[in-house]
Order: structure tokens, then sequence, then C-alpha cells
């Protein structure tokens, strides 16, 4: 867009546009120049992100990762993953050392006003869950007067705690962690009661525990605990590379896109136009995007649509064992919905 400045204020408002311009094309635009999509993910949490022996990284975090370096490079595996601890998992993405954290802490107006952030999308809703021993016999959280509850620091479990229990008028002990191995470690050493975390994330710490079945998560649903891609304020066509991507796992989900056959429905063009808008075989998406026309094909095609990336990697069949309850397709009773592709 051509634009004359004139002098005095105009012409500092004519800078000030051209800095937002470039900085709003930056994250994108380093990504492509250096080959490799950095990418912040949850250290060590079964089921989320995890890594063996031979350095092979796999997870739901892990997954979005690749589908966002195939989406963006061609190649999911053209990704540098960053384990970040739970007490301080934002400040690699302040600070540029990764471009993207696959699925920040709890969102809330902290994250997003405070700390010049954004969530890209809701990739998990989730609530606080209390991680007890089965021995107490506890079955609700209103049942814990008086307990000592261990949580990592520099979350936001503690603030929704303080909200949670003034209002049931419940008195609390915080024992506060530095990270997850320090929570893990108070709390089966018996100095806390019990261990508040999103639940989901509990599910994945209660599976590395010797004996799972002696530990119970309970939780009544009045924490809504929404997590997902989070990226630096202020980049939004980056902010819509990452948004669009997990759109089109959930798109593809919706539309029976899978892993198996998404390569040959781009082959084939459909009689569904969301279905060609969405794989490129019509329409301009993958250019309004700045991004090659099959860029949806290669982001399904790296680990499959959100459906199956949940089930193979959290799903009731797994360690992890969580239902998709909130998470499935809103046709399904979820809360879930791919925004159109149009």
């Amino acid at each position: 867009m051509q634009q004359t400045c004139v002098i005095g204020a105009a012409l500092a408002s004519c800078l000030a546009a051209g800095t937002a311009l470039a900085q709003d094309d930056a994250t994108l635009a380093a990504v492509e120049a250096r080959g490799v999509l950095a990418c912040g993910v949850n250290a060590g949490l079964a089921g989320f992100a995890t890594v063996d022996s031979n350095g092979v990284w796999s997870g739901f975090e892990v997954e979005f990762c690749r589908a966002l370096a195939a989406a963006i490079l061609g190649d999911p595996a053209l990704v540098d993953f960053h384990a970040l601890p739970a007490d301080g998992r934002y400040r690699e993405l302040v600070s540029d050392d990764v471009d993207v954290i696959a699925r920040g802490g709890a969102w809330s107006i902290g994250p997003d006003v405070r700390r010049g952030l954004d969530l890209a999308a809701v990739s998990y809703f989730d609530q606080t869950g209390f991680l007890l021993p089965v021995e107490l016999g506890v079955s609700s959280p209103k049942e814990l007067d008086g307990a000592r509850i261990c949580l990592v620091d520099d979350m936001a479990t503690g603030p929704a705690l303080d909200d949670y229990f003034h209002a049931a008028g419940i008195a609390w002990q915080p024992v506060a962690a530095t990270g997850d191995s320090e929570a893990r470690s108070l709390y089966l050493a018996g100095d806390c009661d019990a261990y508040a975390r999103p639940a989901a994330e509990l599910s994945a710490v209660r599976a590395t525990f010797e004996t799972p079945l002696a530990h119970v998560i309970v939780s009544d649903g009045s924490s809504r605990v929404p997590s997902g891609p989070v990226v630096r304020e202020g980049d939004d066509s980056w902010a819509n590379v990452v948004r669009w991507t997990f759109n089109a796992l959930l798109a593809g989900e919706e539309l029976g896109i899978t892993s198996a056959n998404v390569r040959e429905m781009a082959a084939t063009p459909s009689s569904n136009p969301e279905v060609n808008r969405l794989l490129g075989t019509e329409g301009e998406i993958g250019a309004m995007l700045g991004l090659p026309q099959d860029w949806a094909v290669d982001a399904l095609a790296a680990g499959g649509n959100y459906g199956e990336i949940f089930e193979r990697n959290i799903g009731e069949n797994t360690p992890i064992g969580l239902a998709r309850g909130l998470n499935a397709l809103w046709a399904k009773g979820g809360l879930q919905y791919a925004a159109p592709f149009r």
C-alpha cells in the first residue's frame, strides 16, 4: 500500500505503522529463514511432552509443534524442542528464544494483559484438580478444609485456589514448590495432603507413579483452565498461522480427514467446498496466511487430526487415560469446533 507521509505527527505515525508491520511479519520470516521451528513444550509431562533416551520427542504438545513445522516448512521433523519448566514457561517466549509455546499454562487476564502474550487457540479445556491418596477417602475439594496443598510457584493455580476456597469458606495451607519435580517429591513424601494443578496434567503426573491406582484426582468443575498455543503479542501474522494450523487439525476431525487419507483427498477434489479450501485444491487460504497452498495437507499428514493426536497421546487407551470430555467436538457434546475455512 502506497502512502504519503507528511511532516510532524503524520511522519511519526507512518514510521510507527511501518515498524508495526515489520514486527507483525517477524516470527514467520525468522522461522522460514532459520529453517527450523523453535517450539516450547512442558518439560517431562507424560503424554504431553517427553523425550526418550534416543532424543526422540513424543506427546500431545510435540505433535502440534510438528504439525506447525510441516505447515510452514513442509517437514514435521524441522522442530527444535525447548523443554520449559512449569514455574516460568513464558520466559523463553518473551526473550525470543522460542517462536511459540505449544500449550501454555492456565489462560487468564494476567498472562494476556500483563505479560504481553496472546493465546492463539484453546487446544485443551480443563479444570483445576487435586491429586490425593485414595486412602484419605476424599471425593470433593470441599472436604479439604485445613489441608496442606502443594502447588508449583508462578502458575495460575494459587490465585485460582484462593478464589475457590474463599468462596467456599474453607481454610487451606499452600506449600509452594519451585517446579513440578519438587511438587511431586513433596506430595509423595507426605509433606502436603494434595497436589493441585490442571486435572489433565495431574493425570500425566500420576501415570509416572509406581502405584498410580493408589491416588485419585478430584474436582468439582468450578475452576476453568483453558490452555493452548501461546505467542508474543503484536505478531498478528504469526498468531494467524498458529491459530489456523490448530483449526486445520480440528477441521480435519470434523471433515473425516486423517493422516492416512489426507494426501489422497487432496489429490481428488471433493464435492464439499470447505474440504477443498482446507486442502488447497481451491481458494487462496495458503497465500492469505503466507504459507504454501498445501500447508494444511502437510500439517494433517504430520500426525493426523486433533482426535488422532488426542487419542494416541493422552486418550482413554493410554496410561494417561483421559476421556475427550470438554475436548470432544461440539457435535459430540464437547467445546471444540473449527472456525470455518471460508
